[in-house]
């Protein structure tokens, strides 16, 4: 139960981290501003203080890596009321029979036969 908690937490995180890294800007979008598109000086101006979605994005990659290591834990944990392997599940039965009286099959012979000449060849 935990683990599918966990699980769509780290769904709901991955999709956050996608749409905050997509909505900010890069650090060369203010490239053209040092060339009199803007009002900085620089041409890569210095970030000054991190963004609110910078910061954001920080403490859900960290909840990421946390559920990461959880779920991880959890594919290594040794469970014992489920089978350790899907051969466990497989219940074995003795084949059908096929009907067929096995008195009734023919014997091979115990040699081969004789050559018999091809036709014509006499």
């Amino acid at each position: 139960m935990l683990q599918n908690v966990i699980t769509f937490l780290h769904g709901l995180l991955c999709f956050a981290i996608v749409a905050l890294v997509l909505l900010q800007r890069g650090k060369g979008a203010d490239a053209g501003a040092g060339f009199g598109a803007g009002a900085s000086g620089t041409v890569f101006g210095a970030r000054g203080s991190a963004t609110f979605f910078s910061k954001l994005t920080a403490v859900l990659a960290t909840l990421f890596f946390v559920t990461s290591m959880s779920l991880a834990w959890f594919a290594t944990r040794p469970r014992s009321e489920t089978p350790k392997s899907i051969v466990d599940n497989v219940v074995t039965e003795p084949a059908p029979a096929s009907g067929v009286d096995p008195a009734a099959v023919p014997a091979l012979p115990d040699t081969p036969p004789a050559e018999q000449p091809a036709p014509g060849e006499q």
